[in-house]
């Protein structure tokens, strides 16, 4: 099992890498203890508000429920992130900067070099499967096909950064700007799919481009029924594992990885697996977010 704990963590550098994406690069004086399981592992940021500190925030093996307990005035907010990168005594993590929505952004957008956040994450000393890594192809994978919106760019990129250049597939990518295409790494096997949403529809660039790109990467297939998952009350996250926590299937044509908002994730899951025939136990599908709900709530 994975052990994870709370890190202290100040930032020393902010890099604006795209009008869309912000790095803020952090360290601490425990952050070697820092660990990298690879490609999308999830972990937790945990943000100071004017109303409440860092302190407020529990630390205990059970941090979650007290957390929970506690009123929700009192609770440091928290949002999901993927690590960008791990080096000696630094650690990358990639945010997405709009217009202050929610106490995440209004940090994101105002914090200065010497802030202090707190993360959630892996150690060094961890051992066995890391169920936050969600991206869990079959050990032999012909193609793979990368779907997400800006949400889920950081962990695109590690993924494309970290599969073999031999690999091959497709990346669909939405993005708040054209300019913001620039963000994702070349791959020598990858077609990139990638569109600025500007002030088009959300998800439009994502619904029409899967619709018309992935099928040429599907094999001919029947489909399958779909269970639908309520997405306002239940979570939409699903990640085809074995019980030793591998892929469930050992080999397969294409594998799908599919991540950002949660109505935009579930339509492309229902075609990809029932109107395309993608065996559903090659497709980790994920909602990393929802439209007009906070994380946690």
């Amino acid at each position: 099992m994975t052990d994870t704990r709370i890190f202290r963590a100040r930032v020393t550098r902010i890099t604006d890498l795209t009008p869309s994406f912000r790095r803020f690069t952090v360290t601490g004086d425990d952050i070697h203890e820092y660990g990298d399981p690879g490609f999308d592992q999830r972990i937790k940021v945990v943000f100071p508000t004017p109303d409440v500190s860092l302190d407020a925030m529990p630390t205990g093996e059970d941090w979650y429920a007290e957390w929970r307990a506690l009123s929700a005035d009192a609770r440091p907010p928290f949002r999901t992130y993927t690590t960008r990168a791990v080096r000696p005594g630094e650690v990358d993590i990639d945010m997405v900067a709009h217009e202050p929505e929610g106490p995440a952004s209004a940090w994101i957008e105002s914090a200065v070099v010497g802030d202090e956040i707190l993360l959630i994450a892996p150690t060094v000393h961890s051992t066995g499967i890391s169920y936050g890594i969600d991206f869990v192809p079959p050990a032999q994978t012909d193609e793979y096909l990368l779907v997400g919106d800006e949400t889920a760019a950081p962990a695109i990129a590690v993924i494309l950064e970290q599969l073999p250049r031999e690999a091959t597939g497709m990346v669909v990518l939405e993005v708040p700007h054209d300019e913001d295409i620039a963000y994702l790494p070349a791959h020598p096997g990858f077609r990139i799919h990638a569109a600025g949403r500007g002030s088009g529809s959300r998800h439009e660039h994502l619904e029409r481009a899967v619709r018309e790109h992935a099928s040429a990467l599907c094999p001919a297939g029947r489909g399958s029924e779909v269970e639908e998952v309520d997405i306002d009350h239940g979570l939409l996250w699903e990640v085809p594992r074995t019980a030793k926590g591998g892929a469930a299937l050992k080999s397969a044509p294409l594998y799908a990885w599919i991540a950002g908002e949660a109505s935009a994730v579930k339509s492309l899951r229902r075609h990809l697996v029932q109107d395309v025939g993608l065996d559903r136990r090659a497709v980790s599908f994920m909602g990393y977010w929802r439209l007009g709900r906070a994380e946690g709530s």
